[in-house]
């Protein structure tokens, strides 16, 4: 019966929350398997076991922990100067699996580390532009860090801010032409072509094939290029967002046939207010909202933050990320108490957003400001994360990862027809009863987890294939019994 129950132990062991450092520690030892590993990767680790992990001899310890979303970034910081270049790029490329929907930036220092390094660690396996490029796509560099980039110390990052140029302020623009370093300034020459309309169509026919939508979604055009863009639907929604876009090519997108282009422009804070007014009276319903809350989008950041939440719906799961350029608080407080949906939707979205705002919002009538707030406002009331969960799957990844998810007071949903609602009952410790035969096995191990078991009842439950891993994972279980079990599992020795 114990080579049965073995894995379930330690995987128990080694993801229960009240496992001490020295627990954690023995499961780091190579006769764990790869429960050492999934441990240091899909769970929060205490003090003395992340020291632990972040010396440890094995790479595939130290490349498990540099992709884990549990641990605070903060705490990672050695692992990009690690002597592997597989661990780096372990951590470059970001957490396994990937979180939810939110990836925590890695730390300025972090980036700037990967971003410079002129190798790809001693083992030779990756190469340094290997773990840039896995960097780049992995939704961990800020834009707050993005958009420091023209000011940054290091002459390699200040040409990567040149990579963006049209995003760039003008006073960054110059300073980068005259920058101290000859690289840098003949990069800044070299991406200044954006802002040229003639050279932006000379240079068209290198992009044509697939860099169109950077053309003329970014890019300063030409009379011609515009034109090209209104015999193409994709084209044209690509112009539509293009903050270089001449004012005649806004006004052909205002009064264009169809409402999708219409809405397209009707936030922009560059439209002439008589576009705005006739799109107030517009035939279609959604251009006439977009429109009203258009007087919120004086800025391109407002505009920004704004597009954010539009048409996305109730059960958008895009990356949740900072607003960066941020709004100042006293815009998103307008929002908050606006009679638009779509306003009180961002103000939502917004964790800043205080609390006297944010109370209210939990009750709006409006379902996606509430379930925006459950999902990104850390006051967002437990109650409403709960109801948002057992109504909208789509979002039970992520409200599973927040710390005001209620583990506690769902009692009565133990008898719920989704197993996955009964799971989250399954672990309340008001429960007289956990439901440790359920029919589902995720409910059994909630079950056998639920910290009310007495020890008694725990034993019967760690020697049943069917509860072993939850009885294991169990916080009420002694230090002692944890241990015991590990001397079964690590060293083949019988369990007391």
């Amino acid at each position: 019966m114990s080579a049965t129950l073995r894995p379930l132990w330690l995987r128990g062991v080694a993801f229960n929350p009240a496992a001490p450092s020295d627990v954690l520690i023995r499961l780091m030892d190579p006769a764990a398997g790869e429960t050492g590993t999934a441990m240091c990767q899909e769970r929060d680790l205490p003090g003395a076991a992340l020291d632990a992990a972040l010396r440890h001899p094995d790479r595939a310890i130290r490349g498990a922990l540099a992709r884990n979303h549990h641990v605070d970034p903060r705490a990672i910081v050695p692992l990009a100067k690690d002597p592997s270049g597989l661990v780096r790029a372990w951590l470059a490329d970001g957490p396994r699996p990937r979180a939810p929907r939110r990836v925590r930036p890695l730390p300025d220092e972090v980036l700037v580390t990967l971003l410079t390094a002129e190798d790809g660690g001693e083992d030779g396996r990756v190469t340094a532009s290997e773990i840039v490029g896995g960097l780049d796509g992995s939704g961990q560099v800020s834009l707050s860090f993005r958009h420091s980039l023209a000011g940054r110390d290091h002459p390699e990052l200040r040409i990567r801010a040149t990579w963006s140029w049209g995003s760039l302020a003008p006073e960054q623009r110059a300073k980068l032409l005259d920058d101290p370093d000859p690289a840098v300034r003949r990069s800044a020459r070299d991406h200044r072509w954006v802002l040229d309309p003639e050279e932006v169509e000379a240079r068209f026919p290198d992009y044509e094939a697939r860099g169109w939508g950077f053309v003329f979604g970014g890019c300063a055009l030409t009379p011609a290029m515009v034109e090209r863009c209104f015999g193409d639907d994709l084209r044209l929604t690509a112009l539509a967002g293009n903050r270089h876009a001449p004012d005649h090519a806004l006004a052909r997108l205002a009064r264009h046939p169809e409402a999708r282009f219409r809405a397209l422009v009707a936030t922009r804070p560059d439209l002439a207010p008589e576009l705005v007014a006739e799109l107030r009276e517009d035939p279609h319903q959604g251009v006439r909202e977009l429109a009203r809350v258009q007087p919120f989008s004086r800025t391109w950041a407002e505009h920004d933050v704004i597009g954010r939440i539009v048409g996305h719906g109730r059960d958008c799961v895009c990356p949740i990320t900072e607003f960066v350029p941020q709004p100042p608080a006293d815009w998103f407080a307008a929002c908050a108490v606006s009679g638009e949906p779509v306003l009180r939707r961002v103000a939502a979205s917004w964790p800043g957003l205080p609390a006297a705002l944010a109370a209210p919002l939990a009750e709006d009538e409006d379902e996606e400001v509430r379930i925006r707030l459950a999902c990104h406002h850390p006051l967002a009331p437990p109650r409403l994360l709960l109801d948002v969960f057992v109504a909208h799957p789509v979002h039970r990844p992520h409200l599973l990862t927040l710390p005001a998810f209620p583990r506690t007071g769902t009692a009565h949903l133990v008898g719920h027809p989704d197993p996955r609602v009964r799971a989250v009952a399954a672990g309340d410790p008001a429960l007289s009863d956990p439901p440790v035969t359920d029919a589902d096995p995720a409910v059994r191990r909630a079950a056998a987890a639920n910290p009310a078991l007495s020890p008694g009842v725990l034993e019967v439950l760690l020697a049943d294939p069917d509860t072993a891993e939850g009885a294991a994972a169990n916080p009420s279980l002694p230090v002692a019994r944890m241990h015991v079990l590990l001397d079964d599992c690590l060293s083949g020795t019988a369990p007391a």
